[in-house]
This record gives C-alpha cells, structure tokens and sequence, in this order.
C-alpha cells in the first residue's frame, strides 16, 4: 500500500465518476466521452478498463467517432491505461503529448481551518448557481456552460459547492463529490483580480471542511503541473502528488 493508504486506480476510477457526462460511450472496456464542454475529461478517450480488440481497430473506431462529432482527438494517458503500449502506438501515428496534470491526495484526518478574510462571504451554494459562478469565472461560452450544467446538475454522487462573495458579488467558487468514502475537489476557480488574496484557500478549505463532516477518510484533486500558485495553496492543507496523467493528439488537436 502507499503513503496515503489507498488504492489509485480506485482514485483514478471515482475521478471518472466525478465528471460524468450522458454524451458517452463504452467501446471495449475504453470510457468514451465526447461532452463539448472545455474540460478536456469531458471530451477524450479514458482507456482505463479491460481491452480485447486488436489497438489499431479500437483507435481507427474512436477517431472515427470525434470525426463525427466534430471534436478534436484526444486520449488521456494514466498510469494505468489498458493496453500497456497504447502510448507508443499513437506516437507512431503522429500523436503529440500535451497538458501534463498532477492527481494530487490528501489523508483527510482533521477538518482544516478556514482563513478569516475580511471582506469575504463563504456560502454553501446550489449546484446551478455554482454552475453560473464557474462559467462566469472561466469565460465559458453557451456550449460549454450547457456541458458543464450537465455534468454538475446531473451528477448522481452527493455533491457541495461553496461560493465566495464580496460585497454581495462572486469572487470564486469550488465543488467537492463524495464517493466511497473519498472526496474529490473540483471547480476552484477565482477571478483573475482576486487571485492571491486566499480565496482560493477558503474556498478549498470549506469543501474539505465539508467533506470531513461527511466522514471522507481522503481527498484528491487534480492541478495541472505548471500552476504553482494552486500548487501552493494545496500544499499548505498537505496534498501531495499520487500521479500524473496527460493527453495525446494529432496536431492541430492539441487542445
């Protein structure tokens, strides 16, 4: 067993659950999605269970579905795809790597402490208006938000989203998901003129603070690598790097 005391594929696995989309399909043990939303989880192959069919049939197939769809080509790259080559068989057809992000996770023993900043309103929130806080937030167009409306509403796992309010205005947001035990945090996001004021901070701290009371025994999150000021605020609750996972495309698809 590792450090944090669980399994990661399992992590790996409730981090699926937490992105669902109806705009899916299973082909061969291989989780496609195709959502149109700018989560590229949403919208690219997830090869993480059984596999039988010959690899080039299988990838001929999903480019053929996106082809339909109109949706660039990726497949996500984990520590534990299925076929172990995989990798090396996109390579050879002209596949680049992109977009490297860290699965980090937290042994969640004790409920954090919330910053106290003055000025600023921490309240839980309904997931439709923390849809709108995030789409606000991170510029999303009518597609994108209707995508992410889809796979935050609809979500079947016990979910939390927390606000941040300024004067009555949004100024961040974030989500957490409870599933078998453990949390996953998604959806911080805070304006660019706010950012490095602790909201982000607060933010996750009241999603950990709530997963706690609902006897989570670990958390996990997923930053991409090149982020360090998110990096910095989740080091101070104690996350830690479990493994990483990027994205292949053909180019011009990187994206």
């Amino acid at each position: 067993m590792n450090a944090w005391g669980i399994d990661l594929r399992r992590v790996e696995e409730i981090g699926l659950n937490g992105v669902q989309t109806q705009r899916q399909l299973f082909y061969d043990g291989w989780l496609l999605r195709v959502s149109p939303g700018r989560a590229k989880r949403g919208r690219s192959v997830n090869p993480h269970f059984g596999s039988t069919l010959p690899l080039a049939e299988k990838i001929r197939y999903c480019e053929r579905v996106y082809a339909e769809r109109q949706l660039p080509m990726l497949f996500r790259i984990t520590p534990f795809v299925v076929p172990g080559d995989l990798e090396a068989a996109l390579v050879a057809r002209g596949y680049q790597r992109f977009d490297t992000t860290l699965v980090q996770v937290l042994r969640l023993e004790h409920p954090p402490e919330a910053p106290d900043l003055d000025g600023i309103d921490f309240t839980s929130a309904p997931m439709i208006e923390l849809v709108d806080a995030v789409a606000a937030i991170q510029g999303l167009n009518d597609e994108q938000r209707t995508a992410l409306h889809e796979r935050v509403v609809h979500s079947p796992l016990s979910s939390h989203g927390v606000i941040a309010k300024r004067e009555k205005q949004v100024v961040g947001c974030g989500q957490v998901t409870l599933d078998d035990g453990v949390a996953g945090i998604y959806g911080i996001a805070t304006y660019s003129e706010e950012r490095g004021r602790g909201i982000g901070t607060g933010v996750t701290a009241m999603l950990l603070a709530w997963a706690w009371e609902h006897r989570a025994g670990h958390a996990f999150l997923q930053v991409n690598d090149n982020n360090e000021r998110a990096l910095a605020v989740y080091r101070r609750f104690g996350f830690e790097t479990a493994y990483a996972y990027h994205y292949l495309g053909r180019p011009g698809e990187c994206r």
